[in-house]
């Protein structure tokens, strides 16, 4: 169940893109603002505690590591798992670089969801505008229909089948407090950009405070 409803966030996503307009996704910034408070409070409320059960130094250095790997990843993605896209609309090729550094981030993300925690609804939070913002710049640059398709479609395999490695593979589970670690430096990095990017020009914006206080108090109550 958990590898359908992670695969039909990204599905949903796309749906909904193709029914929008450019005005209607400006408006994508608020659920942005919301998916990032709530993945960043479950992070802080329920995936750090789990790593630091038996506090190490070495998972800080994880930690440090994962958003390290983040910012690299974001070299080739330009920041599309914060919803930034900047696609050469110019240049029909596929964009093998983006694809490849957006599996990595999303099969990263598969690895610490398990049913101790809420992950799984942070994560589905967190793909949805992602996966609009993403479809509707691949549809509006014009590429080709199944381009985008085969785009969405391995995509959205890569967090389920990281989530399925990490539930089925034995080998995997004495590194587990490691792999979430990085996770965590990943999940931190993504999450507090999109929080300083709601606040741009670090003008107040009461929609999109109360969008980032209702996404923390919901964390909390879960």
């Amino acid at each position: 169940m958990n590898y359908l409803l992670l695969f039909l966030a990204v599905a949903v996503g796309y749906i909904i893109a193709r029914f929008l307009k450019k005005k209607e996704l400006q408006n994508m910034e608020v659920f942005l603002a919301f998916s990032g408070a709530f993945l960043l409070s479950i992070t802080v409320f329920e995936l750090l505690p789990e790593v630091f059960e038996t506090p190490s130094k070495s998972i800080g250095v994880f930690i440090m590591i994962g958003i390290l790997l983040q910012i690299f990843l974001e070299f080739f993605s330009k920041g599309a798992e914060h919803g930034h896209v900047h696609l050469h609309t110019e240049n029909k090729k596929f964009p093998w670089l983006l694809f490849i550094s957006l599996c990595i981030h999303a099969f990263m993300e598969g690895f610490p969801i398990s049913e101790e925690n809420n992950l799984l609804i942070g994560v589905i939070i967190h793909k949805i505008p992602v996966a609009i913002i993403l479809s509707f710049f691949f549809i509006s640059a014009g590429y080709k229909q199944h381009i985008t398709l085969l785009f969405i479609f391995f995509f959205a395999l890569m967090t389920p089948i990281g989530n399925f490695i990490a539930t089925n593979y034995n080998a995997i589970h004495q590194y587990e407090t490691q792999i979430s670690a990085i996770v965590i430096g990943i999940f931190l990095h993504v999450s507090t950009t999109i929080l300083f990017e709601s606040s741009k020009n670090h003008k107040f914006n009461l929609t999109k405070m109360s969008a980032v206080i209702i996404g923390i108090v919901i964390a909390y109550l879960l």
